[in-house]
């Protein structure tokens, strides 16, 4: 459990390396970074604590795993849910403009990352792995790895920084065409997610398991 310990505060810090070098494009101080990656590697400590795996139990990391309906699904660097955490940048970064105008980037990002890293300590709770698996189609999901969280939290920062960079309607426009493309692919989507979760319909249930 140590030896986990220990490989996971690693692949946390070397995940975090390209934010330091990029800082360039990131108008965020050293503090700033080093709070976020205080944020990202506290939770990914709390998951270890949680019992979630370092990363998955096949023995082995891909950077991409596109089969939903998998055991795998949520254990490697990426898949079709990355999208989510992307768009999940959008919305935090326009909610943090709205609440904090004055706010700097480091500061609405450092908000956003611990929104962001409270939802993944959460969703990797038995309560919600057990809803999930109740009323979606993800049967076989144990909760993510905590190599794939980390990689949510990332993808959630390239979104947040795309929100920055582009005009509102490319934003919008992007969010809609991923959760368009990825409903299509897999019948799922950030939107699916979220209704499923709260509020189960058996026709979209029925849906996604192909019927």
């Amino acid at each position: 459990m140590i030896a986990d310990y220990f490989l996971v505060f690693g692949f946390v810090v070397g995940s975090l390396l390209p934010v330091f070098l990029a800082r360039r494009f990131w108008p965020m101080r050293s503090l700033d970074a080093f709070l976020i990656a205080g944020i990202v590697g506290f939770t990914a400590f709390i998951e270890l604590w949680l019992g979630r795996v370092p990363w998955c139990k096949c023995g082995y990391i891909k950077l991409w795993h596109g089969v939903v309906l998998s055991s795998q699904n949520s254990q490697h660097i990426s898949d079709w849910y990355t999208f989510s955490h992307i768009i999940h940048g959008f919305i935090f970064y326009w909610i943090a403009r709205k609440l904090f105008p004055r706010g700097t980037f480091g500061l609405r990002l450092i908000l956003a990352t611990i929104a962001e890293a409270a939802w993944e300590i959460l969703e990797n709770t038995n309560t919600i792995i057990n809803r999930y698996r109740e009323v979606t189609i993800s049967l076989d999901y144990y909760g993510d790895s905590v190599l794939n969280s980390t990689m949510d939290i990332l993808a959630m920062m390239l979104g947040f920084w795309l929100a920055r960079k582009l005009p509102v309607w490319v934003t919008v426009a992007l969010a809609i065409i991923m959760e368009l493309f990825v409903g299509y692919y897999i019948r799922d989507n950030l939107a699916l997610n979220v209704i499923m979760l709260i509020y189960p319909f058996d026709a979209i249930l029925r849906w996604q398991s192909g019927g």
